[in-house]
């Protein structure tokens, strides 16, 4: 079997299967387990897959700039960030994440919604600026244009100092053995840390993010309060995430 052949089984079989076990797939195609890991290792560096102890986990999509995935999955990040605006009471005190969909997020808001909203996010702070009765604090620190977020010491100081009722977090994949994960190291640990500060915590996620996986692990599925997802999954998924027990609203 040619390079290119394996290559491509290796992406059918994470499209199928949502994993790869290098040694049982070097036994089935009869190569040794070294010539499929460097395959791997090479679909790892064109940001093809994602590799982990033993095989590998399909690439979350959602890892283009800023700009290219507020057209990813557009409609659904929509109706995903309308249904989440509902579930902000009055006097509440949310922290919104950045992210494309956390901007559809503000984007609903109801015009007469009176509460306080956290965010590390230049873009969720804009938005915001049309809710006239939304308390905005805004957190500094050194800007993560990727993700247009603040980040580093000064924004983690920040952090720690308040508690929070709800964050909305962000994520580029929701896998069942790495949970929610993203694509910077440093952005990850943000993340974990608002969540520490935070009495629940809630993942939006379009359809392209489940069963996906980055890099940098945030947090456990069994640490998501809540995740809204789409409807009319695939029942593995649905059963994937009752298994870790988050509780998961179909939008």
């Amino acid at each position: 079997m040619l390079t290119r052949e394996r290559k491509a089984l290796i992406q059918k079989i994470l499209r199928r299967d949502g994993r790869l076990i290098a040694k049982t797939f070097s036994k089935e195609i009869g190569v040794s387990e070294d010539t499929i890991r460097r395959d791997l290792r090479e679909l790892a560096g064109d940001g093809l897959l994602q590799r982990v102890h033993g095989g590998a986990l399909p690439a979350s999509p959602a890892v283009a700039n800023f700009a290219a995935r507020e057209e990813l999955g557009s409609p659904a990040k929509v109706a995903l960030g309308r249904h989440a605006a509902r579930q902000i009471q009055p006097g509440q005190i949310v922290f919104l994440d950045g992210g494309t969909t956390n901007v559809q997020l503000a984007r609903a808001l109801p015009r007469d919604l009176r509460a306080t909203i956290v965010t590390h996010s230049p873009s969720i702070a804009v938005e915001l600026v049309r809710h006239p009765l939304v308390d905005v604090q805004i957190i500094g620190g050194h800007l993560f244009k990727h993700s247009i977020v603040a980040t580093g010491a000064a924004t983690a100081e920040a952090i720690s100092r308040i508690r929070v009722d709800t964050y909305f977090m962000g994520v580029t994949g929701l896998h069942p053995d790495l949970g929610a994960t993203t694509g910077d190291a440093e952005e990850a640990g943000i993340k974990r840390l608002i969540a520490r500060q935070s009495a629940e915590t809630v993942v939006l996620a379009s359809r392209e993010k489940l069963g996906a996986a980055s890099p940098y692990q945030i947090l456990p599925l069994a640490e998501i309060t809540t995740l809204v997802t789409e409807d009319d999954l695939p029942p593995d998924f649905h059963h994937m995430f009752h298994q870790m027990a988050v509780e998961t609203i179909p939008v």
